[in-house]
């Protein structure tokens, strides 16, 4: 995998918790974290949405280029269908902010972001475990089995679904960082 990948693997998370921490605080006045959704700080007509805007279409470009690189390193069937599922819920990822809250398909969108990447590392992570990482593919499975069950324990405890949304985003998070920190600690120094 190319440096730059790497690179990119490691600034995707961040550019897009930045931008939501940034829009949370533009938006502090009125946002509230069990009353609202994450794409409330992004919708049609609301003042500064491009920050949260810009920052997930950002997040995702750099998370594709970065997954496109893993892709070539997977060694399974079931790995590269995985990360392609992945990949599938990064583009979703990045149609968030190019049909904000207010447009038709953003529902939609939203859904397919968080279905998608969920079910991607669920798959690669059995791909991995089935291949060479055990602790990996129990660790995925865990990890999705956990996420969706809070996750939709939130949505029904909370009037807004951001509490639910960040479950989901971080549950995909931990499982990016954990694949990143496994497969490339200690490898071997990467192509320019």
């Amino acid at each position: 995998m190319r440096r730059g990948q790497i690179l990119a693997g490691v600034l995707a998370p961040i550019v897009a918790l930045t931008g939501i921490g940034v829009a949370i605080l533009i938006h502090r006045s009125w946002w509230r974290l069990t009353g609202n959704a994450i794409s409330d700080l992004g919708k049609v007509g609301l003042h500064h949405n491009w920050v949260l805007n810009v920052s997930l279409v950002v997040s995702a470009a750099l998370a594709i280029y970065y997954a496109t690189g893993l892709l070539k390193e997977a060694t399974s069937t079931v790995q590269k269908a995985g990360i392609g599922i992945f990949i599938l819920g990064l583009v979703f990822l990045s149609l968030i902010g190019i049909f904000p809250e207010g447009t038709s398909p953003h529902y939609y969108v939203s859904w397919g972001f968080f279905i998608f990447a969920s079910l991607g590392f669920l798959v690669a992570g059995i791909g991995l475990g089935l291949a060479e990482e055990k602790d990996l593919g129990l660790f995925s499975v865990v990890l999705f089995a956990v996420g969706w069950a809070l996750a939709l324990w939130a949505k029904n405890r909370y009037p807004g679904v951001a509490p639910a949304e960040f479950i989901g985003a971080f549950g995909v998070i931990i499982w990016h960082y954990v694949v990143m920190w496994k497969k490339f600690r200690g490898a071997p120094r990467p192509r320019g």
